[in-house]
């Protein structure tokens, strides 16, 4: 049955992406013909993502690999899975049940999971569809998720990656990689949990900057300048008895402990040591010499707030000032039962400001501090001031520098293998200039925050025990409760108060001792450390409860079984046995992923995927996340494993809009990749990729270039065609030998396929994808569809039969190759043809990649047709300048021409006069005037045009154009000279700029030499 006229993408992409999976195409060492193997690694997609641009373009790329390497033969396995995504899965749950009028809170936290894997179940494939719709050839079978094998996962979810995790965890427990301590962390007040910095969006606002006065204490003063002369002089002063500091958040202030001053400030170097009173607790805090504290900035005191303000905490390190925590995980004021924020201040205006400030929300507290400050004269003023606000980029909420209990890797302890392996040159990253970022990042390293307050992750495993001393508090506090009991049968009021106020007392005393850590990858294994420990029997309460809600006396009626404590069991009258509780903190789903390479081959079991497979060949990633992921896995395969992850870290440029910008919602220049494969298909959204996909340079991505790249397709569609109405595949059978034609253009053909095929292949050897893809792209199009198909039809239309028999089994073997070099960047519309035009013993996804190379060019037919090619050329090229009628055919003349150049002339004639639109060709010893001259290897050809065109007019017309292309050109060049708007201007504009300077220079250059061409007319 002939070919359809046209390539329905549309519907042939799912049929065939169906059929290679039913047949196994995918999977790991499927078409393995030799013992190397290639293993790629997905950068694994968020459960509850969907495909963007960046991951089209990224899984593009590893699929040319794999598909590349695939065909070589190689072993080949391309892991795919997906990261559970713990604040954005539970997120997305939260707002399900929303919709239902409920929250987290609830259920239960084993209540809520199962909502957590209901959800994942309906609708967590959702990414990998997509990867299909792209023609991602991951080993689906394999598929891996950063949860599975997690207590109560269904069915479905058994491999063992929750095992590998939480055995990691606490293997480098008990090597003193993890510790837990308190520090400052991004806190989401709205999911009340810590997040990364890549969770963190900085957001530009208006807002102000308020002016405090916190008075100086005693009796000190200073002469303030108030009046500059015109060198900055101060000429007058005023004497002050206190400081100006200037805040965006004066709700931080009563965490306040201490103010900065430069040490070099001659305003203030002579108050250093002294103290202020701060206002609303009346708290004395010093004031301290850093230089952090800039004189040209604000007033040049800082209030230093450690437990609310990065900057502040790395203040306080230095100048040893504490750190009070004055709000609570909902960035509510926390000043009731704050012992901290009490300390050293006035109990009475401790009282008053619980009295109105505790428990209201920061924005609420922020206001009625400022309202105090005005009514009570220590506000200094109001300034207007824009100026960036971090948030959560999932909850939008402005985050808060927190000081909390978290547990952390202590990364010093294990970046130096890491550093090393890039510097040995064991794992490279290119494009080189990348490397510098990952020297950055793990040179200044600090400790790495891994706990999460969630519920959806890998639940820390440790849990907590009381310690032996607590023993003789534990039994206080039962045989207090045993009274109560008696009291309220007596109903004795004044003896429950006296029993409840010496119970508070000792609950109190409980909570505040340090507690025992155990930590195990088990229950059992944890169970049998504690009684161990103890001596006792121990019992376990998974997960935790949210106790903190609750009062002293509701803590203590659920009794120290859901904290951590002793307890009595059954009859017994003293406490004799320990419960354990929980870390109810979930691992930051960055440590999980750290482990991706191990983790989903197997690890800790020794599988045969891990032996073979592992380390990887190569990672291909965003620049976002070199040191969020890649170094991370770095540091923890080698810290637990000892091995490097992968060989090659590629990391591929931003895709942005055709104007250079970044896509944005917000702008509203967002490409969604699925309906530009609906519109265009995969094919030509993948090429177009590839193409662009230049080292270390964003792409410039529009639906234009991608519709060019559609056509491409529909070329090569054409010539296969073409080759079929001639009977070209008729009987034609895949034997894999090379054609050993006798035809100058035969020979010529396969000469360029196989410099082709070593160019692709070295190009994507060294990643250089947009090389690969531009060489087949002028290969296809240009000498295939266009000259070849050109030159082949004489021979096919009016050659001997053996003529005809070379030039059919040349063009098949020719278009075969275009389909295999072409596959990995196009795989449907090449499969397609593959199956259309001939039967083969097996898919284009398994065809043997060729190894042919340079031996295949025979010299003299390469020079000959080149010869010819450019000819025609420049013939086109001169009439195209000279805007002579496009269908006019017109006279050459030719002079000084050799022997090679006669006879490939004579063998050449009715191509070049076709194809150049030539009338005729006469030899002459001297050129008239008013040609335009043509330099060929061996002799010069003129087009004598003064008869034709009006020379006149077409320099007039010529001449405007240049001057006019001048004048713009002269405007883009004095924009880019300019410093200030190359330093000012936005980069996406000024790279607009250079692009369009260099194109108007391309086309200006192009009129100068058709200008030429008409002065030698002349």
């Amino acid at each position: 049955m002939p070919m359809e006229k046209t390539f329905n993408a549309a519907e042939a992409e799912a049929r065939l992406y169906d059929a290679w999976e039913k047949a196994g195409c995918f999977k790991a060492g499927a078409n393995a013909s030799r013992p190397e193997t290639f293993c790629i690694m997905i950068p694994p997609p968020n459960v509850t993502g969907s495909l963007h641009m960046g991951h089209a373009f990224n899984n593009t790329l590893q699929d040319i690999l794999v598909r590349w390497h695939r065909m070589r033969g190689f072993d080949t396995l391309w892991q795919p899975g997906q990261d559970h995504a713990g604040i954005a899965t539970q997120m997305v749950v939260e707002r399900e049940l929303a919709k239902e009028g409920k929250s987290r809170r609830d259920f239960t936290r084993e209540e809520f999971l199962a909502k957590v894997w209901e959800w994942k179940g309906q609708s967590g494939g959702t990414i990998i569809n997509q990867l299909k719709r792209l023609g991602a050839s991951c080993d689906w079978s394999r598929n891996a998720f950063t949860m599975s094998g997690a207590p109560n996962a269904p069915a479905g979810e058994e491999g063992n990656f929750h095992d590998a995790v939480i055995k990691v965890f606490v293997d480098m427990y008990d090597k003193g990689y993890i510790y837990r301590g308190k520090r400052l962390v991004n806190w989401d007040p709205h999911f009340e949990t810590a997040i990364s910095d890549l969770e963190v969006e900085q957001v530009e606002v208006d807002g102000h900057m308020w002016r405090l006065r916190y008075a100086l204490e005693n009796g000190e003063t200073y002469e303030h300048p108030v009046e500059w002369d015109e060198d900055g002089n101060p000429t007058a002063h005023e004497t002050r008895d206190y400081l100006v500091v200037a805040t965006t958040r004066p709700e931080t202030m009563l965490g306040d402990t201490g103010v900065a001053v430069h040490p070099d400030d001659p305003r203030y170097r002579h108050l250093i040591g002294k103290t202020v009173r701060l206002p609303l607790c009346g708290r004395s805090i010093p004031i301290v010499a850093d230089e952090y504290a800039d004189p040209e900035k604000g007033t040049g005191a800082v209030k230093i707030t450690p437990a609310h303000d990065f900057n502040d905490w790395e203040v306080g390190q230095r100048t040893n000032l504490r750190a009070i925590n004055v709000m609570t995980t909902r960035a509510a004021m926390f000043l009731k039962d704050n012992p901290e924020f009490a300390e050293g201040c006035d109990p009475d205006l401790v009282a008053k400001a619980i009295e109105r400030l505790d428990g209201i929300d920061r924005y609420e507290a922020r206001e009625a501090i400022i309202n105090e400050a005005t009514d009570d004269g220590w506000l200094d003023g109001i300034d207007s001031d824009r100026h960036m606000v971090p948030h959560g980029d999932r909850s939008k909420t402005a985050i808060e520098p927190y000081l909390t209990d978290q547990w952390f890797v202590d990364t010093a302890k294990i970046v130096g293998p890491a550093l090393d392996a890039v510097r040995k040159g064991e794992t490279k990253i290119l494009p080189e200039q990348h490397e510098k970022v990952y020297f950055h990042w793990l040179e200044n390293i600090e400790p790495w925050c891994i706990s999460r307050q969630l519920w959806w992750g890998h639940q820390i495993p440790v849990w907590y025990g009381p310690p032996l001393a607590s023993k003789e508090l534990s039994q206080r506090s039962y045989d207090l409760i045993a009274q109560m009991d008696a009291a309220e049968i007596e109903k004795d009021k004044a003896k429950q108060d006296e029993i409840w106020s010496e119970l508070d007392q000792v609950l109190r005393q409980l909570e505040t001792q340090e507690t025992i850590l155990f930590c195990a990858s088990s229950e059992n294994e944890v169970q049998k450390q504690a009684e161990k420990f103890y001596g006792c029997p121990v019992t376990i309460d998974w997960g935790g409860s949210d106790i903190a809600d609750l009062s002293t006396q509701q803590r203590y009626r659920l009794g120290n079984r859901q904290s951590g404590g002793w307890y009595k069991s059954g009859n017994s009258q003293s406490v004799d046995v320990v419960n354990l509780e929980r870390d109810p903190d979930v691992l930051d789903t960055w440590f999980s992923s750290g482990l991706w390479p191990i983790g989903t081959l197997g690890w800790p079991e020794q599988t045969d995927e891990l032996n073979k497979y592992f380390p990887t060949d190569v990672l291909i990633t965003g620049f976002d996340i070199i040191f969020f992921w890649v170094a991370r896995m770095m540091m923890m395969q080698l810290a637990v494993v000892d091995r490097i992850p992968f060989h090659t870290v590629y990391v591929h440029a931003l895709v942005r809009d055709e104007k250079g910008k970044k896509m944005s919602k917000s702008l509203g220049n967002v490409l969604d990749p699925l309906e530009l494969i609906e519109e265009y298909g995969a094919d030509a959204v993948r090429f177009t990729l590839t193409s662009m996909a230049a080292m270390g340079r964003d792409l410039k991505l529009s639906t234009q270039r991608i519709a060019g790249y559609r056509n491409f397709g529909t070329k090569l569609w054409n010539a296969a065609r073409f080759a079929e109405m001639n009977g070209v595949f008729e009987g034609y059978a895949r034997d894999g030998t090379v054609p050993q034609p006798t035809e100058t253009v035969n020979k010529w053909i396969v000469g360029e396929t196989a410099r082709v095929r070593q160019t692709v292949d070295e190009a994507l050897a060294a990643y250089r994808f947009n090389d690969a893809a531009n060489a087949l792209y002028a290969f296809v199009w240009g000498k295939v569809c266009d000259w070849y198909v050109e030159f082949s039809k004489p021979l096919l239309l009016d050659g001997s039969e053996a003529e005809r028999a070379e030039t059919r089994a040349t063009m098949a073997w020719v278009i075969d190759q275009c389909l295999i070099l072409l596959h990995p960047m196009m795989p449907f519309i090449t499969e397609e043809l593959w199956g259309t035009l001939g039967t083969r013993p097996k898919m284009l996804v398994h065809a043997d990649w060729p190894t042919y190379g340079p031996e295949l060019v025979d010299p003299a037919a390469d020079r000959e047709m080149n010869w010819v090619i450019g000819l025609i050329e420049e013939i086109r090229s001169a009439r195209a300048q000279m805007h002579v009628p496009a269908g006019l055919h017109v006279p050459v003349l030719q002079t000084g021409l050799d022997a090679a150049g006669r006879d490939a002339w004579a063998r050449n004639e009715a191509l070049v006069k076709r194809l150049a639109r030539v009338e005729s060709l006469t030899e002459v010893d001297t050129l008239p005037k008013g040609c335009v001259t043509i330099a060929v290897e061996g002799g010069t050809f003129a087009l004598p045009l003064a008869d034709i065109i009006d020379v006149g007019e077409e320099k007039a017309r010529l001449e405007k154009t240049l001057a006019k292309l001048e004048k713009e050109l002269g405007g883009l060049t004095g924009r880019l000279k300019n410093p200030k708007f190359v330093e000012s201007a936005p980069e996406e504009v000024v790279e607009e700029t250079r692009d369009l300077a260099a194109a108007k220079t391309d086309e200006a250059a192009k009129l100068r030499t058709a200008l030429e061409r008409l002065a030698e007319l002349a």
